[in-house]
């Protein structure tokens, strides 16, 4: 079969995954409303191509916090890549470098830190932290991950408890035994001993905004901020010091019910005025679609269930091939809308509908 779109790397990882993993990757919290949102809200934003440009020559590359990536997607954080394909967030890893972009790895990741950092020597790789109440773990991956030359620190705060995934909870999903949440391992028993709702009650629910003075204390790498979706948290973000801003909603999976990611991102973008770098997951399933998302103010986007399609349909190739299609896609969308370069997309690109 041959893959086109998104959609068919899609409908292979639903007919060949374990139905306990797929129902893991797919799941959203409650009625999976803001899940759905994140794709459907894409179609209420229309283009205003611009004819007669130009376009014979392309240059889709980026900069995220001063390093040059090929296109503007990377990839978001994840866990448990080994549900996907057995070398898991290496493949992922190997990939990323392949494509020339970058790669969030997860807190729980199935490979550990060293392993992820020497499968893609000079690759970008930014590391993904949730705050534990055992702050000495979270302290120890923090400075890891720098000394393994992770170039970005990027601290999800959308997740104080885990969302309801009503089909986690049916499946009583857990960690097959011969995988592990290699960066944690032993740090935290109670893990081995319960199904899996992200180790729930060893995550810590008082972190506040105080706790990123906390992590800049730790460390010099830039602080990436993700889970944002108001211009209230925004401007929060801004006066503690990170330096970017993932607009997300862990893909549908905490509080259901909140803001498709780029129907949240205008507020976001006009809240920070350029002071720090704003990018985009959730919903991400074609070129046009981060074409949009450039429109409307990200500097960037990331894909998340999309990587694991990737992942289970050919591993590091399968998803290289995802990245590609999305690329080659990004690349006609720009053409077509009469763009020659990322720097000429702007809010002037698009219009959005009222339903």
């Amino acid at each position: 079969m041959a893959m086109v779109c998104l959609s068919d790397f899609e409908a292979y990882a639903k007919k060949y995954l374990p139905k306990i993993a797929w129902d893991f990757f797919a799941a959203g919290a409650d009625d999976c409303s803001t899940r759905d949102e994140n794709i459907l809200a894409y179609k209420r934003i229309h283009f205003r191509p611009r004819m007669l440009r130009d376009v014979s020559m392309m240059d889709i590359r980026t900069k995220l916090l001063g390093t040059e990536i090929s296109f503007p997607v990377g990839i978001a954080p994840t866990g448990f890549h080994q549900l996907a394909w057995p070398d898991g967030e290496k493949s992922t890893a190997r990939a990323a470098k392949a494509m020339n972009t970058c790669y969030i790895a997860s807190t729980y990741s199935t490979c550990t830190l060293e392993e992820i950092s020497a499968a893609a020597p000079g690759g970008l790789q930014w590391f993904q932290l949730y705050i534990h109440r055992n702050r000495v773990v979270s302290q120890h991956l923090v400075q890891q991950a720098e000394a393994l030359g992770f170039q970005g620190l990027v601290f999800t705060a959308d997740l104080p408890y885990t969302g309801k995934r009503r089909d986690d909870v049916r499946n009583g999903f857990r960690l097959p035994p011969h995988m592990k949440l290699k960066n944690l391992e032993g740090a935290f028993e109670v893990c081995k001993m319960i199904p899996f709702i992200h180790c729930a009650g060893v995550l810590d629910p008082s972190v506040t905004w105080n706790d990123i003075y906390w992590l800049r204390s730790l460390t010099h790498l830039p602080i990436i901020i993700k889970g944002i979706l108001t211009k209230e948290d925004a401007e929060l973000a801004v006066r503690h010091g990170v330096q970017g801003i993932i607009v997300s909603n862990h893909g549908g999976r905490q509080l259901d019910g909140g803001p498709a990611t780029i129907d949240a991102l205008v507020e976001v973008v006009e809240a920070v005025q350029g002071r720090v770098e704003v990018y985009l997951d959730g919903g991400i399933r074609k070129g046009s679609d981060v074409l949009k998302a450039l429109a409307l103010g990200a500097k960037c986007v990331f894909i998340g269930r999309p990587a694991l399609w990737g992942l289970a349909y050919k591993g590091e190739e399968g998803l290289q091939d995802v990245l590609r299609i999305l690329q080659d896609e990004f690349r006609l969308s720009m053409a077509l809308a009469g763009c020659a370069s990322v720097s000429e997309i702007g809010r002037h690109l698009v219009q959005i509908s009222k339903l």
